[in-house]
């Protein structure tokens, strides 16, 4: 990588302040691929400083300006689209399958879906003789997570241009060097300089820079719960405009009608897709107590082909988890769930057979879990599902409910109308009926804890937008 020593600010690469670095770790062989650069408080102060004096022309352009800067992105991006999906595959363990589909797939449906949005959103509105106009924020930190890289970095990026916004991105450390060709696609594009900038840090130095920063005027963070409240804290003295996505622990409600054999086996796919690593993922899978024994014996058959194995190897369904961090943790959760009495179904702790190397987990179900237990509350983040027992309809609402989270749940029922009335009651910002396909879109954020904010479309460029009430605008 030719730029992974240096940082993107005005519009060109440039040194770091300091010398501190770090190795960039491939999950599947635990050793060092690639070294970036570190930030500190004056690299951030260095990029805040080009965003503003950005601001001013680039608020000022042009819808179609900025329709063109973002078609050329998006032309920019397709020619680098299999450098960003090998990167993603080498650095965060997605199976090259995924990388290449989902994982870089991702940054192109959102850039065309905000190409659509901002070809007829309206920033202006006259209600009786007040002008309502809705303006670009400002500068806008962006912080970034490993799980779904790509994806996170377009969903901040892609309505920032769109409002004509400027903005300071720091992707996470643990999975940079997507977002640094991401910089390079940039670039590429003819983005105007101090418009983006990429500072690639730690959270205690960079992300607490970014977030701290009286220049920056919102900050748009993606990550665990524990992280987000210390932006959150950060950002305060500055009363800047704090936008989050956090953790969940989202609940799947397999009602008494549904089909039983598709929706459990869909359930615990959907699970493991992205070894685990995803905070939507159905990861309490609630079934009724008749049902129980029937569910867990299509889980145990689900579960235990999937091929776990090197991302670059064909039909790998998990890779491994991004990091020693993550991989002890989920080792210590499986472990929290034997010594708590729930039924292990399949996997369990340490790697899978055949692999004595790389962060691999062993696809794992619980049963008989009950809501106390640590494998029920706690946000895993790995190839982990627990099944849950309940008995009428009223009883599995509650329960599905009781959880600090709220990102989202998901039913399943032979009858769209029971399932419409189930998704009605659940306190989180997404509901899924019957697994129905992705919608680039749907809003996307959550309730409660898993965050303040919504990302997508036109309820992601709102985000970036402040209203203005000019009153007497229209004679009256």
């Amino acid at each position: 990588m030719s730029h992974a020593l240096q940082f993107y600010i005005d519009g060109q690469w440039v040194a770091p302040s300091g010398n501190r670095t770090l190795d960039v770790i491939d999950p599947s062989t635990e050793e060092a691929f690639a070294t970036i650069a570190l930030g500190e408080q004056a690299d951030v102060d260095k990029a805040v400083a080009a965003a503003r004096a950005a601001f001013p022309a680039f608020a000022a352009t042009s819808r179609a300006e900025r329709l063109a800067l973002m078609r050329r992105l998006a032309e920019a991006y397709k020619a680098r689209y299999a450098d960003i999906a090998d990167a993603l595959s080498r650095e965060m363990g997605a199976p090259k399958e995924l990388a290449h589909r989902a994982q870089a797939g991702m940054g192109t449906a959102h850039l065309a879906k905000m190409i659509e949005t901002l070809e007829t959103f309206e920033f202006e509105e006259l209600r009786g003789t007040t002008l309502i106009a809705k303006e670009p924020i400002g500068v806008v930190g962006m912080i970034t997570p490993w799980n779904w890289p790509l994806n996170q970095i377009m969903c901040k990026v892609a309505p920032a241009l769109a409002a004509g916004c400027t903005m300071v991105l720091k992707p996470s450390e643990i999975a940079p060097i997507n977002a640094i060709i991401f910089a390079e696609v940039m670039h590429e594009a003819g983005v105007p300089k101090g418009v983006f900038n990429l500072v690639n840090g730690d959270g205690p130095t960079v992300g607490e820079a970014i977030s701290r920063h009286p220049g920056v005027d919102m900050v748009s963070f993606t990550g665990s719960t524990r992280a987000g409240i210390l932006v959150a804290k950060a950002a305060a003295d500055t009363v800047k405009r704090v936008h989050q996505e956090l953790g969940g622990k989202s609940a799947n409600i397999i009602l008494d009608d549904a089909d039983l054999q598709k929706s459990v086996k869909l359930g615990v796919e959907s699970v493991m897709r992205n070894s685990g690593q995803s905070c939507n993922a159905p990861t309490r899978m609630f079934v009724p107590a008749a049902l129980h024994d029937q569910a867990v014996a299509i889980a145990k058959a689900t579960a235990e082909p999937l091929k776990v194995g090197a991302p670059s190897t064909d039909g790998v369904f998990l890779g491994p988890v991004v990091s020693e961090v993550q991989y002890n943790k989920i080792q210590k959760l499986i472990e929290a769930g034997i010594k708590e009495g729930a039924d292990l179904v399949t996997g369990g702790s340490g790697r899978p057979e055949g692999l004595n190397r790389g962060y691999y987990v062993r696809p794992t179900v619980f049963a008989n879990v009950t809501d106390e237990m640590a494998i029920a509350r706690e946000e895993i983040f790995g190839p982990v599902l627990s099944i849950l027992p309940y008995g009428s309809e009223e009883e599995v609402i509650e329960r599905a409910n009781d959880t600090p989270y709220g990102l989202a749940s998901y039913v399943q029922s032979g009858s769209l109308d029971r399932a419409r009335k189930v998704a009605a009651k659940m306190r989180s910002g997404n509901v899924y009926i019957n697994y129905p396909a992705w919608d680039a879109g749907a809003p996307f954020g959550g309730y409660k804890q898993s965050g303040n904010g919504r990302e997508y479309a036109g309820f992601g460029l709102e985000e970036f937008l402040e209203i203005k009430g000019t009153v007497g605008y229209e004679a009256a």
